[in-house]
């Protein structure tokens, strides 16, 4: 069991004229390097929109969740079981979750 001080739930990392008013994925990505290097992954829920996730270093899971949708039973269960085994690696992992907005999904 992992507590919720390990889990982020954010808005959709935006560049471009997005990054004016939602989440610059530039920051983003220097606030989890600064603050969780190496222990962090990011999962995208955001059917509509993705982005390279070399700026995450490539720890990036994009599970395809429409917007104003329930998710799959089977999509959450892999996104269920991926978190329990990432964050079971090490005390310190956290996992960083978004969709477009932040509070949808």
């Amino acid at each position: 069991v992992f507590s919720a001080d390990r889990i982020i739930a954010m808005s959709f990392p935006s560049s471009g004229k997005q990054s004016f008013y939602r989440n610059p994925i530039e920051e983003v990505a220097r606030f989890l390097d600064t603050k969780h290097a190496d222990h962090y992954r990011v999962y995208n829920l955001c059917s509509e929109k993705g982005y390279d996730p070399k700026y995450f270093h490539y720890r990036v899971e994009r599970i395809f969740i429409d917007d104003h949708n329930v998710p799959a039973l089977q999509d959450m269960l892999k996104f269920t079981a991926s978190v329990r085994e990432w964050m079971s690696q090490d005390e310190k992992n956290i996992i960083a979750i978004h969709c477009k907005g932040g509070k949808g999904r």
